[in-house]
Parts: structure tokens; C-alpha cells; sequence
């Protein structure tokens, strides 16, 4: 069995390793613009990394939006190493990083819709309409404090 291993990274020490991931799922596979994809946002964020033996496959960012709000944002894995639990296992990751802290009242994600199912699971709730965003269909999802 492969080894899996998610970390709390600094994002100026893991940039190439982030950008890489973001680039090939966002840009490449999806579609999605370069600018929105870097918004300017992760210099303030909590970053993720996961590594499927020693190679980064997965991130995911944490950004404070309040002291009492929190969203769980650009989560992607590797085509190659999809299918193995390691999306799910990078939200528990960011869950319990986001749980120690103990100030936050919900936590939101903006969820594409083919991985609705995959949130409600871990506790999110859709609120409101489907929308588009970055071209793509996504639903607004809460958790609210446990």
C-alpha cells in the first residue's frame, strides 16, 4: 500500500510544489484562468500539502475570512492519484487543523457539484442555489461548529 502523508506547509517553501498541482487541475484540466486562480489570497492562508510517497499529489488552503469564519478553498489532487480517499483524507486534515483553533462558527466551501456527496459526508450542508463560478457549476456548503 502506498504511503499517504499530509502536511502543513509554509507557502513560500512549497510554491513550485502548489502552483505545480493547482496548474494541472485548475488550469490545465479545468480551464480555469491563471488570474482567478491565483487571487492574491495565499500568502494569508494555512496551506496543505499531501504526499503519495514523497511526490506532492494534493493541496488545499485554509483561509480566516473572520475571526468566527473559515473557508476551505483550491483543494486538488493529481488525476493519477484520484480514487484513493486522499481528497477526503486532505479535508479531515484541514478540519482538524481548523477545530484546534476553536474560534470559528462555520466553515464554508465552495463545492463543485460531482463532489457534493464527498462534503455532505464530512459534515457540510448545501445552502442555497447552485452557481457558477470559474465557469463551473459549484454549491455553497457550511459546517457548521461541532
Amino acid at each position: 500500500m502506498e504511503k499517504i502523508k499530509i502536511k502543513q506547509v509554509d507557502w513560500q517553501d512549497k510554491l513550485d510544489d502548489i502552483k505545480m498541482i493547482r496548474f494541472l487541475v485548475f488550469q490545465q484540466e479545468q480551464g480555469i484562468d491563471a488570474a482567478l486562480e491565483f487571487d492574491g489570497y495565499d500568502r494569508n492562508c494555512d496551506h496543505l500539502l499531501v504526499y503519495l510517497e514523497s511526490q506532492a499529489v494534493g493541496t488545499a488552503r485554509i483561509r480566516y475570512l473572520t475571526s468566527t469564519s473559515v473557508k476551505i478553498e483550491r483543494l486538488a489532487v493529481l488525476y493519477q492519484a484520484r480514487k484513493q480517499g486522499i481528497g477526503t483524507k486532505l479535508m479531515r486534515k484541514a478540519l482538524e487543523i481548523i477545530e484546534a483553533k476553536k474560534t470559528y462558527q462555520e466553515i464554508i466551501i465552495h463545492a463543485q457539484v460531482y463532489l457534493q456527496s464527498m462534503y455532505e459526508k464530512l459534515g457540510f450542508d448545501p445552502v442555497g442555489d447552485r452557481f457558477e463560478e470559474a465557469g463551473i457549476v459549484h454549491i455553497k456548503m457550511v459546517r457548521p461548529k461541532k
